[in-house]
C-alpha cells in the first residue's frame, strides 16, 4: 500500500511584542441620553476624537441614537481617556475599555 506524499505544513509566523502603560489599545464607547441634540453630540464628537469629520460623527450620532451606543475611537489609552474626558466634560455618557 502506497503512503500519500507528505504535504508540507505550513510555516507559522509569530508576532512577539507587547504594549504598556499608554500604548495599549483601548476604545471609547459612547452612550445614548435623550439631554442632547444630534448637533451637540457632532460637535463634542469633531472636538474631542482625533480627526473625525461632521459627516462620520453624525453617522456615529444616528447610531448612538438608535442602537444606545457606538464605539467612537479606538487607538491609544492616553488618546482615548483624553476623548472620553472631553466627551464626558459636555455632559455625555461614555467609557474607555
Amino acid at each position: 500500500m502506497a503512503h500519500p506524499p507528505a504535504t508540507p505544513l505550513p510555516e507559522t509566523m509569530e508576532e512577539l511584542g507587547t504594549l504598556s502603560g499608554d500604548e495599549l489599545g483601548a476604545r471609547v464607547i459612547l452612550y445614548n441620553c435623550d439631554c442632547h441634540t444630534y448637533q451637540q453630540v457632532i460637535d463634542l464628537l469633531c472636538r474631542a476624537v482625533p480627526q473625525m469629520t461632521p459627516s462620520r460623527a453624525f453617522e456615529l450620532a444616528y447610531r448612538i441614537d438608535h442602537t444606545g451606543s457606538a464605539v467612537v475611537y479606538e487607538g491609544s489609552l492616553a488618546i482615548c481617556e483624553r476623548a472620553a474626558s472631553i466627551l464626558a466634560g459636555g455632559g455625555l455618557r461614555v467609557v474607555v475599555q
